[in-house]
């Protein structure tokens, strides 16, 4: 299905579940790698994430070359890109765990605590929830509607909304999953999101973005 899918380790995913769940998915050929050699030989790339962002994003960006060879590959080569929980966090411009930290960039825009409106909304975000489709083109062929699993206190607020490609609902709209381009990222957790999750990966391992 796959010919070779780096699957990202740098100290912040959950790696285990992730691997499983793309095997059971059809992936044949999984590198889970930090080597930037290897990343930039990949023709799939998937970035979980699991912790505060700001943990993350100094996890990632302590590799040295790791970054740079990402953005070789997923922003000028155009490989098909899958980030995960705080691995689509990642994508935006900056985030406000813990202070003020520094995203990738790829989908600009802001990652933030979500609001309590109603005293009845618990935050962490935390179980089953819908993913509903929202106006997009690019990825949102990947994402269908339906139930998954989702695990967070701080949402990913993009500035174009034609990069939003599913909404949840707790307490009011969150982002489930932003898509531009040859990039895919979503806020629940497919490797937890049983049928549902697995059927997104398979796809996303037959993902050829124009």
């Amino acid at each position: 299905m796959d010919e070779a899918l780096a699957l990202i380790d740098y100290g912040a995913g959950n790696l285990h579940s992730v691997h499983s769940a793309l095997l059971a998915a059809g992936a044949e050929h999984i590198a889970v790698t930090a080597d930037p050699e290897i990343v930039r030989g990949a023709r799939r790339i998937v970035l979980p994430g699991v912790g505060s962002f700001r943990a993350c994003a100094h996890g990632l960006k302590a590799i040295p070359g790791l970054v740079e060879a990402m953005e070789a590959r997923v922003l000028e080569d155009g490989v098909p890109f899958l980030g995960i929980c705080v691995g689509m966090q990642l994508l935006a411009t900056r985030g406000y765990e813990h202070g003020v930290t520094r995203g990738l960039g790829w989908i600009p825009g802001n990652v933030s605590l979500i609001e309590r409106t109603d005293p009845a909304i618990k935050v962490p975000h935390m179980g089953w929830n819908d993913v509903l489709h929202a106006p997009h083109h690019d990825g949102a062929e990947l994402i269908e509607e339906g139930e998954a699993y989702f695990l967070h206190s701080y949402h990913i607020e993009p500035d174009d909304g034609h990069h939003i490609a599913a909404m949840t609902d707790h307490g009011g709209g969150l982002v489930a999953a932003v898509a531009r381009d040859n990039i895919l990222g979503v806020q629940f957790h497919p490797e937890k999101s049983q049928k549902y999750g697995l059927e997104l990966l398979a796809r996303f391992l037959e993902w050829n973005p124009k």
